[in-house]
């Protein structure tokens, strides 16, 4: 076995002991049917390991540093609670903090509850059995598995039959300090909107800079008849951290799924989505924005299965990338054969502000039924040269017109956001980054 194979088994096999040490208080914590599902999953990471470019759906983003190292479960604190805030809690609604994964609080009222899903597989462990892992699937995903068989709580958000929500949830996810070994934080987060219920929820990531820690996230959410879900993620991670996110959707008839993807954070970054849309008349919006600098790799994954008739979905990604950073966008459509009048299109736009940032887009459809409407395609390219001309031509400097055009470039995206308090101050984040960096202008 050579060297760096040794040294990838051994960061897989560090899990698979840390499982082991903690299997006497998995039989006592957990129902007899989650400590069932943890095993199992924990059996598929051991059969899968950590994938690797040879797998094509992971063919641009090397895993090999990440899977040498030796990462230790982050410690379950129940109640404690983080330090500096994060930003997006002055943004107005509900607030929902976690801590390694755990709910520091909780909110709740008629119309909607956010609590812990510890305390939700405790005293209703039909519903929470019902639903947990039957839609992030981790048959062939390892990060999927890794954090099922590693979460100790999660958050339960429910929200009730007919309730239309003025005020968004918000769910902020906290690392704690640490000194020793490189944590990682398996994060858990379940969604149940009731029938023709009205809801927006933003969920960020937030960790320390200059500390390296390893953040896997997994969120399903099942939208029943009818719902409406406005769904904002913020990945703001520290920037030596390794950031994997997946949120999976399953969607009843008529409903409506609006998400929006803003990653800026981290040292590796992996965000998929998977949207299954399972009854007729369900709708899905995707917007992405990925904006990375110095060496970050940002890899985005995404799935919208259109199993039944009259289904729409519209997909836009865009990336912009400076320094010697790079991207990935895979974004896959597939139209079942009952998927019959489904109406589909799927965008990938990116911006290169220096000569050493790369991006390999991939936008895919896979079609098996003969009556639909779907239509895919990707850019690459820099700021507009003429644009640029007709800005200076009218006293606007160099560096200043290509900040301009660089944010417009975002703002289709930023723009479809709400509420419009994180808009203007994801906006301004921006804004500070193409100040910071701009690929060697002057």
């Amino acid at each position: 076995m050579s060297a760096a194979l040794a040294e990838t088994s051994a960061g897989q096999d560090s899990w698979l002991a840390a499982f082991a040490a903690r299997e006497r208080r998995l039989a006592n914590d957990c129902p007899r049917w989650l400590h069932g599902l943890k095993r199992t999953a924990l059996a598929r990471f051991a059969e899968l390991g950590f994938p690797t470019t040879r797998v094509e759906e992971w063919k641009y983003t090397n895993l090999a540093p990440l899977a040498r190292t030796v990462f230790a479960p982050a410690a379950y604190f129940p109640h404690a609670a983080p330090q500096s805030p994060c930003w997006v809690e002055t943004l107005g609604g509900v607030v929902v903090r976690t801590l390694n994964g755990a709910p520091v609080t909780a909110a709740g009222e008629r119309r909607f509850t956010i609590g812990s899903l510890r305390t939700a597989w405790q005293q209703t462990p039909e519903l929470v059995e019902r639903h947990l892992g039957r839609y992030a699937a981790f048959d062939r995903h390892a990060f999927l598995a890794l954090n099922t068989a590693f979460f100790d709580d999660g958050v339960l958000i429910r929200i009730a039959d007919g309730a239309v929500l003025d005020e968004p949830l918000v769910l902020v996810h906290y690392l704690s300090p640490y000194d020793e070994a490189p944590p990682a934080s398996h994060v858990r987060t379940l969604v149940l909107a009731g029938r023709n219920s009205q809801a927006g929820i933003v969920e960020a990531w937030t960790g320390p800079d200059g500390r390296l820690y390893l953040a896997n996230s997994v969120t399903e959410a099942v939208l029943g008849e009818g719902a409406v879900l406005d769904y904002v993620r913020l990945q703001l991670e520290g920037d030596q951290a390794y950031h994997f996110s997946a949120l999976h959707v399953h969607q009843g008839r008529a409903s409506s799924l609006a998400v929006h993807t803003v990653l800026l954070g981290g040292r590796l970054t992996r965000a998929e989505i998977g949207a299954v849309l399972a009854g007729e008349g369900a709708s899905t919006a995707l917007n992405g924005l990925y904006v990375a600098r110095a060496e970050q790799h940002m890899d985005n994954f995404t799935t919208l299965d259109h199993a039944q008739p009259h289904s729409t979905s519209v997909e836009l990604y865009k990336g912009i990338l400076d320094d010697r950073s790079s991207g990935v966008f895979h974004g896959r459509i597939i139209v079942r054969p009952e998927g019959q009048k489904t109406d589909a299109v799927q965008r990938n736009k990116n911006l290169l502000l220096s000569r050493d940032a790369t991006i390999n887009t991939k936008p895919q459809l896979e079609i098996y039924a003969d009556d639909v409407r779907c239509t895919h395609g990707a850019t690459v390219g820099q700021v507009d040269a003429d644009a640029i001309f007709y800005l200076r031509s009218r006293g606007v400097g160099y560096r200043d017109a290509r900040r301009l055009l660089t944010l417009a470039f975002a703002q289709e995206i930023t723009e479809r956001i709400n509420p419009p308090m994180l808009r203007e101050r994801l906006n301004a984040e921006l804004l500070a980054r193409l100040d910071a960096t701009q690929g060697g202008v002057p």
